[in-house]
């Protein structure tokens, strides 16, 4: 099950990046989280990541991933959380990403 949703991920991943997303990782969680794993990707503007979040809806149901918290419009502050069950996406502003440090937090956790 675990290598299905890694599979996925990956697919999600290469989308972002072929979309102009930066810096775009996994970062699995432990067994037992309320979710498999994150996908974080860095955007260019509000703009930017409206345009990715209104294609990726077809990846992910191409991927059999459906939407927990599907939103019409993706959100003005520049940071949307795409919530599918075993894979949360973050898609950030840089300065958001920066501050907010979502993969050194989720790390540190797990010590």
């Amino acid at each position: 099950m675990r290598e299905i949703i890694e599979n996925k991920a990956k697919t999600i991943v290469s989308f972002l990046e072929e979309h102009n997303c930066k810096d775009v990782v996994i970062v699995p969680l432990e067994e037992g989280a309320f979710t498999d794993c994150f996908v974080i990707g860095t955007v260019t503007s509000v703009g930017h990541l409206k345009g990715v979040v209104h294609q990726l809806w077809s990846v992910l149901n191409e991927n059999g991933l459906s939407v927990n918290n599907r939103h019409k419009t993706p959100g003005e502050d520049g940071w949307e959380l795409i919530d599918c069950g075993d894979i949360v996406i973050h898609l950030m502003s840089a300065e958001l990403r920066e501050f907010y440090s979502l993969e050194k937090l989720w790390k540190a956790s797990e010590r």
